[in-house]
Formats: C-alpha cells, sequence, structure tokens
C-alpha cells in the first residue's frame, strides 16, 4: 500500500518532481509514475514492461533471486506436496485454502459442468485434421461466447462465477477433444466418477474397443503438471487476459486471447522445444558433442530446459516435477525409448557438469513436465494445450481481481516514437 510519507524525488529539466513510493507486502517498493505525464509531460521507457508493475495483485508472488513461488502466501512446494489441483484452483479464485465442505462443493461444480454443449462438436469437425490444437483451442474457447449467453455480463458477479467453473471445467473437454480430432478418434464424453487429472486422461486415450483404467501415478503426475502451470504472476498470457479484460470483454473472449498468447514458443512452447532437442540429440551417446557447444561461446547453440528467465537460482517447481518425472519413468521404463534415455542421461551429466552448476543452469520444470508427457503418450503438439488448460484457473483469478479492482482503466501503454514527424502529401506523379 502507499505511504504518503514516503517519495521519490525525480528531476527533469532542473525540475523536481515527487512520486510516491509504495511499499508490498513482499519484493521491491514500486515509484508511482501515474501523475508523471500530467506534471511533467513526459512517459517512461520500459520496452517488454520488465520493470513496471502494470497491476496490483494478491494472487502469487515469485522471487526469481530466492527459487520462491507462492500462491496466496502459500509455498509452490508445500502445495504440491500436500495438496491438489482442484484445491489449489478454489486458493487461487477465493484468496483462502477451503474447508472439506467447501471443497466437496467445489468439486462438485467444476465436475459437473465438463460437459460440452454438443453442438460444439461441429465446431471441432471444421476445422482440418492436420489443425494444431492450439488452434482449435483458441477457435472454440472463444466460440464459447456464442453458447452460454447466460454468463459472458461481467457487471453481475453470478455471471462471472458462472463463467469462472465453466471455463475451469469445460478446458479439459476441449483440450481433449482436439487431441482425439487431430488424431482421428472418436470423442470420449467426461466422466463424473473420476477426478479432474484422471478424467483428462481418459478423454484423451480411451476409446470405444476397450475399457482404459487411469495408471493413479500417471494421474498424481498429471495433477501436478496442472499444478505446478497453474499461475506465474503477471506473465505474457497474464497479462494480456488483464489487457482484454480492461476492454470489458466477455470471460470466455479474455480466455481466448489469453490461450492465443500462450501459443507463441517464447512462452508456452518450451517444454515442446526441450522434446524436440532431445530428439536432435538422439542417444546419450551424442549428449558430450552437445553439452560442449553449449558452453562454446562462440557456438550459439543452447541447452533448452535448463535455467530461467525469472529464477535465477533454481526453479521451485522443478523439484517437484522431477520426482513425477522418477515416478512415472519408473513405471513405464525408458529402455525402449531413446528420447526418455537421453533425457534421463543429459540431466545426469548436467548436473555433474560444474560449468552448468556454477551458472545455476539447472533442469527446470518445462524439462521434467516435457519428460512427463512424452512417457504419458502425449505427441509435443499437445503439450501447449495441457499448459492452456493448467494456466486457466490463473487466467480466470486474475481476470475476477482485476474487474473487482475500482481503479480499473482501459489498458492503454504509451510509445516512444522514432518515426517521421509530419510532411505533406505528395501526388503520385510528382513522387
Amino acid at each position: 500500500m502507499a505511504d504518503a510519507s514516503r517519495t521519490a524525488k525525480l528531476t527533469i529539466n532542473g525540475n523536481d518532481y515527487d512520486l510516491p513510493v509504495h511499499s508490498p507486502t513482499a519484493g521491491p517498493d514500486v515509484l508511482d509514475i501515474r501523475k508523471l505525464y500530467g506534471q511533467a509531460g513526459v512517459f517512461t521507457y520500459d520496452p517488454g514492461f520488465t520493470s513496471t508493475a502494470s497491476c496490483d495483485s494478491t494472487i502469487t508472488f515469485i522471487d526469481g533471486d530466492k527459487g520462491e513461488l507462492l500462491h496466496r502466501g502459500y509455498p509452490i512446494d508445500q502445495l504440491a506436496g500436500k495438496s491438489h489441483f482442484l484445491e489449489v484452483c478454489y486458493l487461487l479464485l477465493y484468496g483462502e485454502l477451503p474447508s472439506a465442505a467447501q471443497l466437496e462443493d467445489f468439486e462438485y461444480r467444476v465436475t459437473n459442468h465438463t460437459m460440452l454443449h454438443e453442438q460444439m462438436q461441429y465446431f471441432f469437425r471444421g476445422f482440418r485434421r492436420d489443425a494444431h490444437p492450439m488452434a482449435i483451442m483458441v477457435g472454440v474457447v472463444g466460440a464459447m461466447a456464442a453458447f452460454y449467453h447466460d454468463s459472458t455480463d461481467i457487471s453481475d458477479p453470478w455471471q462471472r462465477e458462472v463463467a469462472s467453473i465453466r471455463l475451469i471445467a469445460k478446458m479439459p473437454t476441449i483440450a481433449a477433444w482436439a487431441y482425439k480430432y487431430s488424431v482421428g478418434q472418436p470423442f470420449v464424453y467426461p466422466r463424473n466418477d473420476l477426478t479432474y487429472a484422471e478424467n483428462f486422461l481418459h478423454m484423451c486415450f480411451a476409446v470405444p474397443a476397450e475399457e482404459y483404467k487411469v495408471n493413479p501415478i500417471l494421474a498424481r503426475a498429471m495433477d501436478r503438471i496442472f499444478m505446478l502451470h497453474a499461475d506465474h504472476e503477471q506473465n505474457a498470457s497474464t497479462s494480456t487476459v488483464r489487457l482484454a479484460s480492461s476492454s470489458g470483454a466477455n470471460p470466455f473472449a479474455c480466455i481466448a486471447a489469453g490461450v492465443a498468447c500462450l501459443w507463441g514458443p517464447a512462452h508456452g512452447g518450451a517444454n515442446q522445444a526441450c522434446l524436440e532437442m532431445l530428439r536432435e540429440i538422439g542417444s546419450p551417446d551424442r549428449i558430450p558433442e552437445f553439452i560442449e557447444r553449449a558452453k562454446d561461446k562462440n557456438d550459439s547453440y543452447r541447452l533448452m530446459g535448463f535455467g530461467h528467465r525469472v529464477y535465477k537460482n533454481f526453479d521451485p517447481r522443478a523439484t517437484v516435477m522431477k520426482q513425477s518425472a522418477d515416478e512415472v519413468l519408473s513405471l513405464l521404463g525408458v529402455e525402449n525409448n531413446p528420447v526418455l534415455a537421453t533425457a534421463k542421461a543429459l540431466e545426469e551429466a548436467a548436473l555433474a557438469d560444474s560449468y552448468f552448476t556454477d551458472k545455476k543452469l539447472f533442469p527446470n520444470v518445462d524439462f521434467y513436465s516435457g519428460i512427463i508427457l512424452e512417457a504419458v503418450g502425449f505427441p509435443t503438439s499437445m503439450f501447449t494445450p495441457i499448459f492452456a488448460l493448467s494456466r486457466t484457473v490463473g487466467w480466470v483469478s486474475q481476470w475476477k481481481e482485476q474487474l473487482a479492482d475500482p481503479q480499473l482503466k482501459i489498458g492503454r501503454p504509451r510509445q516512444l516514437y522514432l518515426g517521421e514527424t509530419q510532411r505533406d502529401y505528395v501526388n503520385i506523379e510528382d513522387r
């Protein structure tokens, strides 16, 4: 909160301006520059907004230097070790861990909203058979506004609540059906007797011809992937959702915008890039060659899945994800899968190399989640859709928080204009 007694002095062309200083509950102090343009006639310049707080929030906090990720104050390792995805969803949405009765009610509401409107099947069938699942998800999520008119009025708190539950509940069905469509198999309807993670795996891998039983180890690993990707503060896709929300767009349009942003390889495609790297390496015996390339300053090659832009020490999610990866590989084995064998050997080689340990280039969450998803049987084209369904609760929580902010204004970033100044039009025959 702002402390009126604390200010920072900014001098521009000999004139002094006092800027209020806001003190967060965690993290660095923030200079309030909202009145700077009106007082001094200048903007600040921050490409990528990497040093700009675009909002205030109480949902997620990251300390990259400490390797800390907190959801509503709870460390991610505690949540991943003791909780499960839907309980974390409740925490993100409502701010507190639920009582047993509250959790039961929440799980019931999510479970009973997993079905899609039957006519939405036609949207899937309208795509080419080889359409990328993310292309399908962007279209179908946006199309939800055409089917669920009773939850698009953002001024109605109840409609916001219904839209929130629908998005969290239906996103796994959308993702699973996008996968089924891409492989030419019949859609599998959700089952209310399964957990959130079990239901998703069943919709992806069950076929009418035979019974499919979800292995509890795989379901637990899937639940952890969902949990560890649920929210990550003001990243690109979350900021996109908030910016779309500031215009008054309906919730389904806002989340579709987040899905579209996540599709970018620099954001949601990191675990896919890891698997592609492992396939390029090909076999464990080629690992030394690629490690030497990564260490060569004159070579642009780098190992994907090591280090993190935000976490400068270690990725707290990776520790939990490694445990799940080890459990899954122990269950399924790696002997007949060269990609998984290469991943295991690369992890061991990097952790034993001082070049990587000294630079804190440890395997991150994308490295381990890619290994798990490959082992379970997902193609790399499904990695980002799974990320999207995991992140939906974070997007929805941030969307709800944004709408509840009395200071909400439509987003309008400024620019440093470097183009031509005013000039007169020249007729075409005179050019």
